[in-house]
């Protein structure tokens, strides 16, 4: 079985999908799902990716683990995603750093 380099695993054709978790207070929460969902919504018009928000089903001490989904991403999709969140201000309502994980077909790895 041949292993490309590490790093070079990702080309151009590889469909990746972003997912981007964090941490908000309950009490936050409603005002996060507006900004997120106006986020994503002119996010897939302008790029035409598929994007989803998710949280947890329950929370704990107040708070509430959401995920933000982005499925086949075009390659500078990070950054414009990062622009995104600061003209939103969703920072603003996130407690501690958003963790973004990278995932990419089954198929695309072999």
């Amino acid at each position: 079985m041949h292993y490309p380099p590490e790093g070079e695993y990702i080309e151009a054709k590889t469909s990746m999908d972003l997912y981007i978790y964090y941490r908000v207070a309950s009490s936050d929460a409603p005002q996060l799902q507006t900004r997120a969902e106006a986020m994503q919504q002119s996010l897939s018009r302008e790029y035409g990716i598929v994007s989803r928000l998710k949280r947890r089903p329950a929370e704990t001490d107040g708070m509430q683990t959401w995920m933000e989904v982005y499925l086949s991403v075009p390659a500078d999709f990070e950054a414009v995603l990062e622009r995104a969140v600061t003209d939103t201000q969703l920072n603003a309502l996130i407690h501690g750093p958003r963790h973004t994980e990278h995932f990419v077909d089954v198929s695309s790895c072999a």
